[in-house]
Formats: C-alpha cells, sequence, structure tokens
C-alpha cells in the first residue's frame, strides 16, 4: 500500500469493523424480539434512551398502541422492566447507526480537505455514503411493517435490510482492498469468474437467510440431512402457498428447503473454486484466500445444521449469522485478489 493511504485504508476498515457490529447487535435485536420496542424515529431525540421513569412509563404506553404488545405480549405479564430489555437492544443498534454515520462523514470531510483522496476514492466514498443513508431508511422501512396490523416485520424488508447491510460492508471493503493491493496483477479469468458466480450465490443465500429469520422458518424440520419425516423435499412446501413462487419464497417449509439446499451449492462452488485453482501458478496471497474461504464455508455450514437441529438458540443463530459475515468477507477478499 502507498504510505499516504494508510490512514484512509484504517478509516475504511475501521467502518467494517463497525458495520460487522451493526449486523452482529442487530441479529440480538432480532433474535430477542426487540426491533419493535421504539415505535417511532427521531434522528437527534432518540439518541439517548428515557432518562427518566416518567419517560419510560411515556414509552412503554407508546408501544401499548402497536400490534406486538395488543396481539402477544399483553398475554406474557409482560412488564417495564421487559419493555426496558428490548427497547435497549432496538435503541442500541440505532445508536451504532448514527456512530457509523459520524464515522463515515468526518474523517471523509477531513480527507476532502485534506486532499487525501483520489478522485477514483471520491466517487466511490460518496457510493458508500449513499449506501449508509438508504440502509438507514431501509431500517425504518423494515420496523413500520411491524407497526400496523402484523406484529412481525415483513420477511421481504427483513432480508433487504439485512443484505444490504451486508453489500455495504463487502463493498467498503472492496475500496480498502483497491488502496491496501494498489498493483495490478495478471488476472486469471476462468477463476475469476468461478468466484464471481460463487459471491452471486452467497448473496441469494444470505437473502434467504433473512426469509429464514423473518418468517422464524428456522422452528419447522428441525432434522438434517433430511427435513421432517425423513423427507428430502417435504410435503407441506406444496402445500402452504398457492403457488410456487410464493411456497418458495413466503412458506416456511419452502424458504427453508431453499436455503438449507442452496448450502450445498455454496459449498460446491467453493470446493470447486478451489480445486479448480490447483491448475494455476497463484502466489502467497490469492493461495491463504482460497484455504480460508474452504475453511470457513465448512464452519458456517456445520453451524447452520446445528442451528436447525437445537432449534435456533440465541448464541447459535447469532453466530450463524456472524459467520456468514466472515465468509463473505473472505470471499470479497478471494474474489479481488482474483481480479486486479
Amino acid at each position: 500500500m502507498k504510505k499516504e493511504d494508510k490512514s484512509v485504508i484504517i478509516w475504511l476498515l475501521s467502518g467494517c469493523a463497525l458495520l460487522f457490529i451493526m449486523v452482529m447487535v442487530g441479529g440480538i435485536t432480532r433474535l430477542t424480539n426487540s426491533g419493535l420496542s421504539m415505535t417511532d424515529w427521531h434522528l437527534i431525540t432518540d439518541t439517548f434512551p428515557p432518562l427518566t421513569e416518567e419517560k419510560w412509563e411515556h414509552a412503554f404506553e407508546e408501544y401499548k398502541k402497536f400490534p406486538e404488545y395488543q396481539q402477544i405480549n399483553i398475554h406474557n405479564d409482560f412488564g417495564l422492566s421487559d419493555y426496558k430489555f428490548i427497547y435497549f437492544w432496538e435503541w442500541f443498534h440505532r445508536f451504532i447507526g448514527r456512530i457509523i454515520g459520524m464515522v463515515f462523514i468526518i474523517p471523509f470531510v477531513y480527507f476532502l480537505i485534506k486532499k487525501r483522496l483520489s478522485s477514483e476514492t471520491i466517487k466511490k466514498c460518496i457510493v458508500l455514503l449513499g449506501m449508509g443513508a438508504f440502509q438507514g431508511f431501509l431500517g425504518w422501512f423494515m420496523v413500520k411493517s411491524g407497526l400496523i396490523d402484523n406484529p412481525d416485520v415483513s420477511h421481504f424488508r427483513l432480508s433487504l435490510h439485512l443484505t444490504f447491510a451486508f453489500i455495504t460492508f463487502a463493498y467498503t471493503l472492496w475500496v480498502a482492498l483497491d488502496l491496501i493491493y494498489p498493483n495490478k496483477i495478471e488476472v486469471i479469468k476462468p477463476l475469476r469468474t468461478i468466484a464471481r458466480i460463487a459471491l452471486v450465490v452467497l448473496i441469494i443465500q444470505i437473502i434467504y437467510g433473512g426469509f429464514v429469520a423473518g418468517l422464524n422458518a428456522g422452528l419447522v424440520h428441525n432434522h438434517w440431512p433430511l427435513m421432517s419425516d425423513g423427507q428430502f423435499f417435504h410435503e407441506s412446501i406444496a402445500l402452504e402457498k398457492d403457488s410456487w413462487l410464493l411456497r418458495l419464497t413466503e412458506g416456511k417449509s419452502g424458504v427453508q428447503f431453499v436455503h438449507r439446499t442452496m448450502a450445498y451449492v455454496v459449498v460446491g462452488l467453493m470446493l470447486y473454486l478451489y480445486f479448480r485453482s490447483k491448475k494455476y501458478v497463484l502466489n502467497t496471497t490469492q493461495k491463504k484466500g482460497l484455504t480460508t474461504l474452504v475453511a470457513i464455508v465448512f464452519v458456517q455450514f456445520a453451524l447452520g445444521v446445528f442451528t436447525l437441529l437445537f432449534h435456533v438458540p440465541l448464541w447459535l443463530g447469532l453466530a450463524h449469522q456472524l459467520v456468514a459475515f466472515v465468509l463473505l468477507s473472505t470471499m470479497v477478499f478471494t474474489l479481488h485478489r482474483l481480479s486486479k
């Protein structure tokens, strides 16, 4: 890397680390059913949680006006202390979002003033700022879907919010890698093509992971390698919805079937990429990227299986989501080293 780019790289990688934390807290928020605890959104006034008991009571009374309390928690002996717990996780999630905004905007302005960014990097950073703003909108767009009639957020919106966070992270990492490795290398086009396909399939798998999370589809068919009743393609898939499009995008059994089956495709593609690479002379960085990729994809596959078998306990569900983040990071790194 160029010495003058070091501080910019640290800035971008710090953003990556914060995005990782953001997704981790978002996973806890989802798995603890905390996402609908804050029923409004204000850029400034929600920065800190209620500071007095009176304000807590007011926030709790506002929460009681919405479907999650009226249809679910009113029957669960749900009190103020319970509300404070779920409020904390949603507030913390939003608070980190604000921190990320400041971490991206303030150094960006500083680097612009100091003329530390090339015109190409400036364009990429503007895209990143736009992606961050859009991600904030997607978060509220998701929450809003659970504040009308249904006490659950739309699984489509949840998946969109989650997947776009992954994509924002991936692009931030890619911009940092462009600065870390400024020198061009000879591209091995067949490997690059396979890596690109693997990345696209991995993103589709992440989308379906969001569907599974949003529909709580991990709580059905808790068996492996086959679904319930020893069936590879369980009969319930065809019964849940009226069309195959809906069955495979809105039915719990159908969504889980796609997610668990595509896991084999993801593993297969990454193994194919690894063994195909043996036909070429690679540098040390490329070899390490491919080896790490294969190791992590097997860890992620195993976590997926155990998460399913143990009915999605909090720690396993969170671990599965976080290792997906690590897997995407390794995939992006490997593709970058095979592309530039």
